[in-house]
């Protein structure tokens, strides 16, 4: 099975093409075919010399994702379900916000952290996704709108989708070089957010990369006990070790984290939880935002339901009155399967019926 040309970073597209004969400004070339110019064929790259062509035809195809399902809402958000060559289905998610267009992507086939109100754990991590089947989510994304032919854009970037991007790391790094380059599709690292449950040491090797892309720390929980009953994780990396390495992000790169709050009716999210959290985050208050999350319900997690409006506006209150920068997402395509893996366990169900 040939890989994704998609897998490669310029630098290794470049090394890749020199060790075989090949000029180096022929990585260029290819590159601005790839990402500028958008074909969809390497055929079309009419400047390319015919030996390198057939070099890149024989080792590489282009494009390993198929749509299978694609749901759109009423407020121009679209969920995407690709199948990969090897049968797997992922989950992609278009937004449309007022500063642009942003995509959430899938890291992995399943996952293993666990959390037991999310759906995309119902199914268990089966591999990770390579470098190119991460990057072709964002092209099948951008083919759709180029084929909508309103000169749109993807523009912003959250790895928030199926799977812990921290447990994929190499394949997440190579993916971010890959739509941060300028002479590609250019999304700047400002526009990128990588979301993690909390691998405490890959957040001290993420800050160690001194990139300029957001991280964003899943938390759900101001003290372990909570923590540890929803989020399996917290049991390797409490939360004072998940601490000591947001410190250790904050001051090597001095750029503010997001932390990820979904609020649990009548688990998470009484006014002595905010408090808890203020307490917890009161010494990094001017490089942290809460983004508290109403819950999507999901069928598999009964035990779990939104909070009230009334109690997600005191928790707010509690926050903004301790001098917590926070907010209360703005939710997206609540009218489809909105929660994270929905789409993907209801496809997989469905086919189990089917067959």
């Amino acid at each position: 099975m040939k890989n994704s040309i998609y897998s490669l970073t310029k630098d290794q597209l470049t090394d890749w093409l020199l060790e075989r004969g090949q000029k180096k400004f022929r990585a260029e070339q290819v590159w601005n075919w790839l990402y500028v110019k958008r074909v969809q064929s390497f055929e079309e790259m009419n400047n390319v010399n015919k030996e390198c062509l057939q070099l890149l035809s024989d080792h590489f195809v282009m494009q390993t994702l198929r749509e299978t399902v694609k749901q759109e809402s009423a407020d121009g958000t679209i969920k995407f379900l690709f199948q990969l060559e090897d049968g797997n289905l992922i989950e992609t998610v278009l937004m449309r916000f007022h500063y642009g267009l942003s995509v959430c992507v899938t890291t992995q086939v399943g996952c293993n952290i666990g959390c037991s109100f999310c759906a995309s754990g119902l199914l268990k991590k089966s591999r990770d996704l390579n470098a190119g089947e991460i990057v072709g989510q964002i092209m099948k994304v951008q083919e759709h709108l180029d084929a909508a032919g309103k000169q749109e854009r993807v523009s912003h970037i959250v790895v928030m989708g199926i799977g812990e991007p921290f447990d994929n790391y190499s394949n997440l790094m190579d993916f971010l070089h890959v739509v941060n380059d300028q002479k590609g599709l250019s999304i700047g690292a400002r526009h990128i957010t990588v979301s993690t449950s909390g691998l405490a040491k890959k957040i001290r090797e993420f800050a160690d990369e001194q990139t300029q892309v957001n991280l964003a720390v899943s938390l759900h929980a101001p003290n372990d006990e909570l923590r540890s009953n929803i989020m399996i994780i917290n049991k390797a990396f409490p939360i004072e070790k998940l601490m000591d390495s947001v410190d250790y992000y904050l001051e090597k790169t001095n750029r503010r984290i997001t932390f990820e709050y979904i609020l649990l009716r009548d688990v998470n999210d009484h006014v002595e939880e905010a408090k808890q959290l203020a307490d917890l985050l009161d010494n990094k208050r001017h490089l942290s935002y809460v983004n508290l999350i109403p819950y999507n319900p999901v069928d598999e997690h009964g035990q779990y339901q939104r909070s009230t409006p009334e109690a997600i506006d005191a928790f707010f209150q509690t926050l903004k009155k301790r001098g917590i920068n926070c907010g209360v997402r703005t939710e997206q395509g609540t009218d489809i399967d909105a929660a994270c893996g929905q789409l993907r366990s209801k496809q997989i169900k469905k086919e189990k019926v089917t067959n």
